[in-house]
């Protein structure tokens, strides 16, 4: 592999391919890993498929005399400027606001090599060494953060990013069309404000320089000011926010912020399947550029032999920001696509047959759509499948059968699993068509005795129907229907398989009763519960809206979160009901709220023959380490240990960890 089949990340590089000057140059707080499944590199590659020049700068270092910003010199048409694959203050902190001790999208997991909000202090130090060259954002912090938003690390309702960071453009959702735009439109001639059509992005304007003044179709939210005074008016906002972000041809929207107003225009229409194979196809090396020899990147290892089929999902579940960034609407890559990208796993060196993840955000809605395209162009519900399934939607499992089977047939590939989270709703769902419901069947079987390693992840997340009703979630009921469906596939095909259910704490709407109850159910299944965490607000989300304001956003009725550390712990601690430290303090809790009869069912003396291992992480943001030797955390701690120091934590707290 040559240095210049990666894009340049030094000037070294660039004088290999014989450029003196890029046209653009991306910031990124990720470690560059030139593959599809990395945010850089799918924009780089876009970038330099349209024909312009492109260079990354991949986790500059912020402090001392800004080097690393000025490396790559002055870019022709802008400076893009991205966290990386996701929310930085996710990916630095935990729901307790405790600093993590390992960044999986670093190398060898350095925690210590991006800022808290890379997108603004990356933009402040390039404005401040460039300050006539356009910065613009993109990237999921981006997309979550463009508009006004409660920002749970602060704990306070923020201005949107533009005005924070002072950059002058921003391209939100996936980037492959609006940043082609935008180099059209600079590269025709035009300045950075004198853009404001294309569709997927968002700017600041005085009123009277707004496109075409305020239009009587345009959406104008409640401002900052208003929001600030009133939280009601901010989970008003929301609603508008969210309906708009799920709709194929939206409107308009503008938030006023001061004297200045943020300005996003509506989304393009969804990829088509070759759009998104021509992302895909592109020609990414498929490896860490090579100045991370010898270290190791952990969300690389972790998907680097896995395949993204494709784009969106049509869930829309409360705490989730896929569509926000995404969109609802589904799209697949083609399966000639796949296939290729199959071929280009197996030809890999240390390849050894297994493909770990044949996914999307949604495993099983590959190949799902609208029957009526006409009603999915009108539609602006938030979620296809909640609080049922809409009867225009397509939840035939054919196509994603024939693509797992036409990958399992490959020479090389000995097995294929599914890692994404799979919709046993979807699959459970009983269609008028008689062929589709034989498909999901199909699936099923199919799923649990050919694609699982033993363990089945999905994601419950809670046992309380009126919580799972909040988060636009199927109910529990639902889930035992699965797991007998699950039970009796594994006594036929002479298996002794797993299902690891996903369980969220502190959700809004759940009360500590909620949480006893979920103790008591998920005890009475002997669950090995591994995936249980606290609920952490993100902006965007129906669920941070409503722990920020107390209402519900859609129906603006008061809405009860747990919000305090007690009330959290309160919450948190019923996971660990076995332990015998613990049972005092459950005893009491179950007394305070009048549910001594829970304390009977709990601690029967029944013999617990699950565990819980309890991750403070958001679910999914990192892939978990093998062995103990190559965790950093626990050498990070060592470290610590060494000089009597913690090292933590947000500096924008007001308190200090002892």
């Amino acid at each position: 592999m040559l240095l210049t089949d990666f894009l340049p990340t030094t000037k070294k590089e660039c004088q290999l391919r014989g450029w003196d000057q890029l046209d653009v140059i991306i910031f990124s707080g990720d470690a560059y890993v030139d593959h599809p499944a990395f945010a850089a590199a799918v924009i780089g590659r876009i970038i330099e498929a349209a024909g312009y020049k492109v260079g990354i700068v991949p986790q500059p270092d912020w402090h001392g005399d800004y080097r690393d910003f000025k490396k790559l010199g002055r870019p022709r048409l802008f400076f893009a400027v991205s966290p990386g694959n996701m929310d930085s203050m996710v990916n630095r902190y935990t729901a307790n606001r405790r600093m993590r001790h390992d960044d999986a999208y670093s190398p060898d997991s350095r925690h210590d090599m991006r800022p808290d909000y890379p997108s603004i202090v990356y933009t402040k130090i390039l404005k401040q060494l460039f300050p006539d060259v356009p910065v613009v954002l993109g990237g999921i912090e981006a997309s979550l953060r463009r508009f006004v938003h409660y920002d749970y690390w602060q704990d306070k309702l923020m201005k949107p990013i533009l005005c924070l960071s002072g950059a002058d453009f921003l391209l939100y959702g996936m980037g492959e069309k609006n940043t082609i735009a935008l180099c059209h439109k600079l590269e025709s001639g035009k300045t950075i404000n004198e853009i404001g059509d294309i569709p997927q992005t968002s700017f600041l304007r005085r009123e009277e320089d707004i496109p075409g003044g305020i239009k009587d179709d345009d959406i104008v939210l409640h401002p900052y000011e208003e929001c600030l005074r009133n939280k009601k008016a901010h989970a008003e906002n929301f609603r508008h926010i969210e309906e708009e972000c799920n709709r194929m041809h939206g409107q308009r929207m503008l938030q006023k912020v001061g004297n200045i107003y943020v300005v996003q225009n509506p989304m393009f229409p969804p990829l088509t399947s070759q759009e998104l194979d021509a992302s895909f196809d592109l020609p990414y090396t498929r490896l860490p550029h090579p100045k991370y020899k010898g270290k190791t990147i952990p969300a690389y290892e972790m998907i680097k032999f896995s395949i993204n089929m494709h784009r969106g999902c049509f869930g829309g579940c409360a705490f989730c920001t896929i569509s926000a960034h995404q969109g609802k609407f589904v799209v697949c890559r083609s399966k000639e696509s796949i296939i290729k990208e199959a071929k280009k796993i197996i030809a890999m060196p240390d390849f050894k047959g297994y493909i770990s993840d044949l996914g999307g955000p949604s495993a099983n809605m590959y190949g799902m759509h609208g029957r009526n395209l006409n009603a999915c162009e009108h539609c602006k519900r938030p979620s296809c499948i909640n609080p049922q399934i809409c009867p225009n939607l397509i939840t035939d499992h054919s196509k994603l059968l024939d693509i797992y089977h036409a990958v399992d047939a490959l020479p090389g590939v000995k097995k294929s699993f599914i890692g994404s989270g799979v919709r046993y709703d979807l699959i459970l769902h009983k269609s008028k068509d008689e062929k589709s419901n034989e498909a999901a069947m199909q699936y099923a079987r199919e799923l649990i005795t050919k694609h699982v390693s033993g363990r089945l992840k999905v994601a419950p997340e809670h046992t309380s129907d009126r919580v799972l009703k909040f988060m636009r979630k199927p109910s529990f009921s639902l889930f035992y229907e699965f797991k007998r469906l699950f039970d009796k596939i594994n006594r036929e095909a002479g298996l002794n398989q797993q299902i690891i259910p996903y369980f969220i704490s502190s959700h809004p709407a759940c009360h500590e009763e909620d949480m006893a109850e979920l103790a008591v159910l998920t005890k009475d299944l002997n669950f090995h519960l591994e995936q249980v965490q606290d609920f952490t607000p993100t902006p965007m989300t129906v669920s941070t809206t409503a722990f920020y304001t107390g209402y519900d956003p859609y129906t603006l009725e008061p809405v009860f979160c747990a919000k305090t550390p007690r009330e959290k712990l309160a919450q948190r601690m019923f996971f660990f009901w076995y332990k015998p430290e613990e049972r005092t303090s459950i005893e009491h809790e179950l007394k305070r709220i009048g549910r001594p009869d829970l304390i009977k069912k709990l601690y029967d003396g029944a013999p617990f023959r699950g565990r819980v291992r309890y991750d403070a992480k958001a679910v999914g943001s990192s892939p978990r380490y093998k062995s103990k030797d190559e965790n950093p955390r626990k050498r990070h701690n060592e470290e610590n240990r060494k000089d009597g120091k913690r090292k933590s934590f947000n500096p924008n707290f007001r308190y200090k960890h002892k």
